[in-house]
Formats: C-alpha cells, sequence, structure tokens
C-alpha cells in the first residue's frame, strides 16, 4: 500500500497500522490457545495465514487505493479474517485495523458500506460465541468504526488541503521567478535605452562639435603649417570615436529594432499579440521617413505599453495601431474597444502593476512631444502620441536649428555653434 505522497506522517501511521493488526492476531492467537479450546490450532493456522496475506498485499506494488487489486486483497483478508472470528472471540478486536485499510483502500462509496459490514460481523461473531451481552459489546465496535471514519476523512481532508497550499506555493514560488526575470529584463532594456540616449545626446553631440571647430581651426591655418597635420590628426581621431560612439547606440538599441525599421517592429508586435479573442491590425499613413533612435524607442514603448494594458484591462475584441509621418510630426495611435476608463478619474486598478500612462507622457514630453488619452466607460480606449520630427539635417538626433551643422551631417549644440560663430569670427579678421 502507498500513499500518495510518501511523508513521515503517512509512513507512521502505516507502521502503527501495521503494528496494530499483526499484534491484534498474536493476541488472539495466543489467548486461544492459553484457554486450550479445541479450536487452538484452527486460530492460529488461521492467525499465521491472515498475518503472512497482510504481509503479502502490503508489500504488493499492484495494491494502491482504488484499485481492483486492493479490493481482491481486501476480500481475502475478510474472508480469512471470518473464519478466524468464527473460532475465537477475541478475534474482535482485529476489526479495527480493518476499518482503516476499507478506508484507506477502496473509494468513500464503497468504504463506508465496508466498515459497517465489518463492524456488524464483529459484533454476531461475539454474539454467537455466546459471550455475555453488555452495551459495550454493541457500543465498542461501532464506536471504533465511527473513530476510523472521522480519522481516515479528516485525514484526508488536511491532506488535500495541504496540497492546495503547496500547490499555491509553487505557483507564487514560479509567479515571483517569472516577475523577476520580467523587471531584470525590463530593467536592462530601460538601461540600455538610457545609456543610447546619454551617449547620443552628450558624447556623439560633443564629438560632433570637437569635428567642427577641428575643421574651421584647419581652414583657418595655413596647408604648410606645422600644427595643420596635428589638427586633421585630431580631427580624423574625433571623427572615428564619433563613429564608435553611433556604433555603440546601435548595439543598445532594443532587440525589436535591431534588425528593421520601426514599422515592421510594430507589425511584428500586432502579429504577437493578435489572439482567437483580440484582433490587432497595423497600418502606416504617410510616406515614412527615418527617425532618430529615441523616436523609434519611444514610439514603439508607447505601442507596446498601450497594447499591453489593452490586453490586460479592457477586455477589447479589436485594436489598431497607426503610425502616421505628416510633414513636421510623426505620431501614433493605438485604439481599441474595450470597456474604456474616465481619463479624470484614472483607469481602475486590478491589482496587475500600473498602467503606465505617466511614463509614456514622460518618454513624449522628453522628445518635445505630446501624449492624449481620450476614452469613456463603455466607449473602448485612444492612447495618441505625437513628436515633432527633427530638423532635416538633424534626423540622427535631437532635434537643432536649421544649417547648424556638423560636417557628418548632425546638429550641433548650442554652446557650440557659439564657439564656431567665433572662429569664424576670427578667420574673417585675420583674412582683413
Amino acid at each position: 500500500m502507498e500513499t500518495p505522497a510518501h511523508t513521515h506522517v503517512s509512513t507512521a501511521l502505516r507502521l502503527c497500522l501495521h503494528a496494530l493488526l499483526v499484534g491484534l492476531l498474536v493476541l488472539a492467537a495466543l489467548r486461544t490457545a492459553g484457554d486450550g479450546a479445541p479450536q487452538a490450532p484452527a486460530a492460529v493456522v488461521l492467525a499465521g495465514v491472515m498475518a503472512a496475506l497482510y504481509a503479502a498485499g502490503a508489500l504488493a506494488p499492484v495494491v494502491r487505493p482504488h484499485t481492483r487489486a486492493a479490493a481482491v486483497w481486501l476480500g481475502a483478508l475478510g474472508a480469512v479474517w471470518l473464519a478466524l472470528l468464527a473460532v475465537s472471540p477475541d478475534a474482535l478486536w482485529v476489526a479495527f485495523p480493518l476499518y482503516f485499510l476499507q478506508l484507506h483502500l477502496l473509494p468513500v462509496r464503497w468504504g463506508l458500506p465496508a466498515v459497517v459490514v465489518t463492524a456488524a460481523a464483529a459484533i454476531a461473531g461475539f454474539l454467537l460465541h455466546g459471550q455475555e451481552v453488555t452495551p459495550g459489546t454493541f457500543i465498542g465496535p461501532l464506536l471504533g468504526a465511527a473513530v476510523a471514519v472521522a480519522t481516515v476523512l479528516g485525514y484526508d481532508a488536511l491532506f488535500r488541503e495541504s496540497e492546495r497550499r503547496r500547490e499555491l506555493i509553487d505557483e507564487l514560488v514560479s509567479t515571483r521567478a517569472e516577475l523577476a526575470d520580467a523587471e531584470r529584463t525590463a530593467g536592462t532594456l530601460a538601461e540600455r535605452e538610457r545609456l543610447a540616449r546619454e551617449i547620443h545626446d552628450t558624447l556623439a553631440q560633443g564629438l560632433s562639435s570637437i569635428q567642427l571647430l577641428l575643421r574651421a581651426a584647419e581652414r583657418s591655418l595655413p596647408g604648410d603649417a606645422p600644427a595643420t597635420a596635428h589638427v586633421r590628426r585630431a580631427r580624423e581621431a574625433a571623427q572615428d570615436n564619433l563613429a564608435e560612439a553611433r556604433r555603440f547606440v546601435r548595439a543598445l538599441t532594443p532587440p525589436d529594432l535591431e534588425h528593421g525599421s520601426l514599422a515592421a517592429a510594430l507589425s511584428r508586435l500586432s502579429s504577437r499579440t493578435s489572439a482567437p479573442e483580440l484582433a490587432v491590425r497595423f497600418a502606416v499613413s504617410g510616406s515614412p521617413v527615418e527617425l532618430p533612435t529615441p523616436y523609434e524607442v519611444a514610439l514603439l514603448r508607447t505601442a507596446q505599453s498601450a497594447l499591453a494594458n489593452t490586453v490586460r484591462h479592457s477586455g477589447a475584441r479589436r485594436a489598431e495601431i497607426t503610425l502616421s509621418f505628416m510633414e513636421t510630426s510623426v505620431s501614433l495611435d493605438v485604439v481599441d474597444d474595450g470597456r474604456g476608463f474616465d481619463p479624470a478619474a484614472g483607469p481602475v486598478d486590478t491589482g496587475s502593476g500600473g498602467f503606465g500612462l505617466p511614463a509614456m507622457r514622460a518618454r513624449a514630453r522628453s522628445l518635445g512631444g505630446t501624449l492624449s488619452v481620450e476614452s469613456g466607460p463603455g466607449q473602448g480606449t485612444a492612447v495618441a502620441v505625437t513628436l515633432p520630427l527633427p530638423a532635416a539635417d538633424g534626423r540622427d538626433g535631437a532635434p537643432g536649428p536649421r544649417g547648424t551643422r556638423a560636417p557628418d551631417g548632425h546638429p550641433v549644440p548650442r554652446e557650440s555653434q557659439g564657439w564656431a560663430a567665433a572662429e569664424a569670427d576670427g578667420v574673417k579678421g585675420r583674412a582683413a
């Protein structure tokens, strides 16, 4: 016999049951033999047979709860016990371990009737031997049956509750591990984006300004001047380092943007999110233009956050993502037909960990854009982010004033423009 889980408690209970049944069999055989009754040899033989049969079933791997083998084994034990009960009234007490066996190995609908029949057989056997009839004759077997039923059913209930708690704990541990992985991934991506912005907005722009100033200095020096070669090498070093900085920016680009355009990344996002209960469509409006990496990252992250909110909170059946290129701006619209909410009151928190609207709005504001949310109870939700397109000569960086650019076409920070103007003034003065 084996229980569903090999715990210390179940092992101890099995050992106690084994000891109880064998001890009662030995007691019945010894008392019958001690009384000198003519049935004493038969009682000893039957007790030995029942002990051997019990040991064989306890060690047999096929005897498991709720199996045909267990029912057959219990039937054989019951038959031998009835024969022993017929020759020895002391075999009455063997009924108590039989109660536990029947309740453990048989389904409840069969175990309870088996316990009742066993109790009735024990009482009948006691009466057939002409023993003195007392209230204990009836109360003892019946009380033992009631205790066995309460013990086994109570243990089963506790075991099921323990299993439910264990499964819940395993699920919580697994969920925490998944959440930790998701947070680490999100933190890694956020740090990659931050580093990309910092490198692009500071290091790359500073190197571009240095290159511009060195070019101006190179032009202001005579071709045969000793310093010209040094200035040229310095400008080339700045140019090489600027290219390396841009390679770092490209390497830190989010994975969804590594192997394609923003439109391709949004199309893949729509395909991944589409499911039988939610259809997501993606469309491009206008003539696509190349956008700076911070713009693509901001628009992609906004689409991901808005679509995640749609999946988690809206109960929508359809959603549309539209990327629109206009003359002076680019916009992204995510519209769904879900349950909506009151933007003034904010969405109802379902405990899933936030809605991302403040983060979307801050991301748009950092690039000089705006985020708008239109919704209403039962009217769906529309999230729109609009970013101003950078100047034509500054597409690879933040928007900058037209006509002020480095030799490689990148915008020059405002302070660098002043330095360049001062250098130009100095060149004119020397030429004059």
